[in-house]
């Protein structure tokens, strides 16, 4: 099969839609309204839907990974943003070193996981 995509978007849902569309703007996303209950956030032509839409369940266990240039950079960005201190329920979780590259960790406003990783 041959594809020729252009795009993969994932769907995430959220706790508090207001807030959760402030985070990832607050995070460097574009936010594109989609309707009254969703929005599609970009950066460097890929991105995500974001859903006024909650299910425990489902957000717990939705992780999200963003390949990114430089992981050391990235973290340090993400420190400076203080995201972790402006939002209730926001966690940073330092690099971590793997076989296979490195990565560090940021759980959005709804427990969304997001990793920030660079393979070696």
């Amino acid at each position: 099969m041959e594809h020729k995509a252009k795009s993969l978007r994932a769907f995430i849902g959220c706790k508090n839609f207001g807030l959760s569309r402030s985070f990832y703007r607050d995070l460097g996303f574009e936010e594109v309204p989609v309707s009254a209950d969703m929005s599609y956030f970009r950066v460097d032509g890929m991105g995500f839907y974001l859903q006024d839409y909650y299910v425990k369940d489902w957000v717990d266990n939705s992780m999200l990974f963003l390949e990114v240039d430089d992981v050391m950079r990235y973290w340090e960005e993400l420190q400076n943003l203080g995201l972790h201190h402006k939002y209730d329920d926001v966690r940073l979780t330092p690099i971590a070193d793997n076989d296979w590259g490195r990565e560090c960790f940021l759980h959005d406003p709804s427990g969304v996981l997001w990793h920030f990783g660079e393979f070696y």
